[in-house]
């Protein structure tokens, strides 16, 4: 028996019957959903009931990271998109069309993912139009994680039934 067999025998390459894949799955939206625009929501509610400083820290640390992420975007996001619809186009085919479980387990996280930047992206770009600041930019920030709590929820029951239509299709009871 050679190590590539053996590596394969202990860890279960099948994605949707891993344990560490939901795992994964759990915690990427838990974290995303936490830190919107890299910003913990923690400091939005600190900032909503105490104030002053607070609400001075929340301001600086969301203009620090959504002139970041424009300036990114500005200077870099066409390149970002191709790239981006390239290996999502490229997990899909060799998801869906050819079957390969990793690929799909991949697209089932990258894309809901994609969305989720896409939303950062059009929520930085309002803050920085608008110059919130206040309640208005709590607003906002509070807006953007529950656009991020509907895309992970919506992804999580779908990447569940999937997972679950491919573990019944390929385990004991499948075909």
């Amino acid at each position: 028996m050679d190590w590539y067999q053996t590596l394969f025998e202990l860890i279960d390459m099948r994605s949707f019957s891993n344990l560490w894949f939901w795992i994964v799955l759990a915690v990427m939206w838990s974290t995303i959903s936490h830190y919107g625009l890299g910003v913990p929501f923690d400091m939005v509610l600190r900032a909503r009931r105490h104030g002053g400083q607070y609400e001075a820290d929340l301001e600086d640390l969301v203009r620090i990271n959504t002139n970041r992420l424009l300036f990114i975007a500005r200077i870099s996001g066409l390149w970002i998109l191709g790239f981006a619809c390239f290996f999502l186009t490229m997990l899909a085919i060799l998801g869906f069309l050819y079957r390969n479980e990793f690929a799909q387990a991949l697209f089932l996280l990258g894309f809901p993912m994609s969305l989720v930047g896409l939303v950062s992206l059009s929520t930085a770009r309002l803050i920085e139009q608008e110059a919130a600041t206040g309640e208005r930019l709590r607003k906002r920030l509070t807006r953007h994680r529950l656009y991020t709590q509907v895309i992970g929820m919506f992804s999580i029951f779908v990447t569940a039934l999937w997972g679950m239509y491919q573990n019944l299709s390929v385990g004991p009871f499948g075909g």
